[in-house]
């Protein structure tokens, strides 16, 4: 199994797992508050098949009529750069809970299907840089994975872990240069050493074994911290450095402005 093929089977394990949760809703539980301000059950799922529906167009952009629809969509993010996701979530989210689901039904496969027939070695445009399909695929799990988290606690569950946030400690491992420029800080030099436990038990690690900046913990924890749904004063997470602390304080794995972060309980 590609790459490719390995984060697109657990993408729609993921989604599916989400569906499951959404479908057994009534119409009240779609409305229910998430942690996210401002958005509900019907939000967040409306924030998902966009983004879904978006990434196919921008995959669609090799032919002059889908680059035509995706420089659409692209012109509409620059006249409102700090506003229109969140827009849109809010004007799809107000759909009515069959319409919603129907509409995720077909977009999630149409993304899928547009990440597999891509050309190889071709990059896809994106509102930042472009980005590999394997790359984007990655992207939309962890999406799709810290959204659902908002979708467990708004309605009280919480599905099994499974060995599949992988995808996502990987990505907030590699964004923390990242994290630090966008909070104004120089990023470290020197390479940390990431050492995580898995749901399974596994062992996952990253960076050199004598580095001196060091985090150790649960990797469902880091991973709930690197997309800012849990504080960093309630994990357990150990940090080895006084970069590594500071690290584990503005992590960030996903793109714009430096969030604030979830409240410590």
């Amino acid at each position: 199994m590609s790459v490719l093929d390995d984060v697109i089977a657990d993408l729609s394990a993921e989604g599916d797992q989400l569906r499951a949760a959404v479908a057994a809703l009534d119409a009240d539980g779609w409305r229910t508050p998430t942690p996210a301000e401002g958005w509900d059950v019907a939000t967040t799922i409306a924030h998902l098949l966009w983004t879904d529906e978006v990434a196919t167009l921008a995959a669609g952009a090799l032919t002059d009529d889908g680059k035509q629809a995706w420089d659409a969509v692209v012109l509409l993010a620059i006249e409102d750069p700090a506003g229109f996701v969140d827009k849109e979530a809010l004007r799809i989210g107000e759909l009515a809970p069959d319409e919603l689901l129907a509409r995720w039904d077909a977009a999630r496969p149409a993304l899928l299907d547009a990440l597999r027939g891509y050309p190889d070695g071709m990059k896809m445009p994106w509102f930042g840089p472009p980005m590999a399909p394997a790359s984007m695929a990655t992207a939309r799990f962890m999406e799709t994975w810290a959204h659902a988290l908002d979708v467990y606690d708004a309605i009280g569950t919480r599905p099994e872990v499974t060995d599949r946030i992988r995808h996502v400690a990987h990505i907030g491992v590699r964004t923390r240069d990242f994290a630090f420029a966008n909070n104004g800080l120089e990023a470290p030099g020197e390479q940390f050493r990431v050492e995580l436990a898995a749901p399974s038990g596994e062992a996952w690690s990253w960076g050199p074994a004598d580095a001196g900046q060091r985090v150790e913990g649960d990797a469902y924890e880091f991973c709930q911290l690197v997309t800012q749904r849990i504080h960093r004063d309630d994990t357990g997470l150990v940090a080895t450095g006084a970069d590594a602390e500071t690290w584990l304080r503005i992590a960030q794995a996903f793109a714009g402005p430096a969030g604030g972060g979830r409240e410590r309980k």
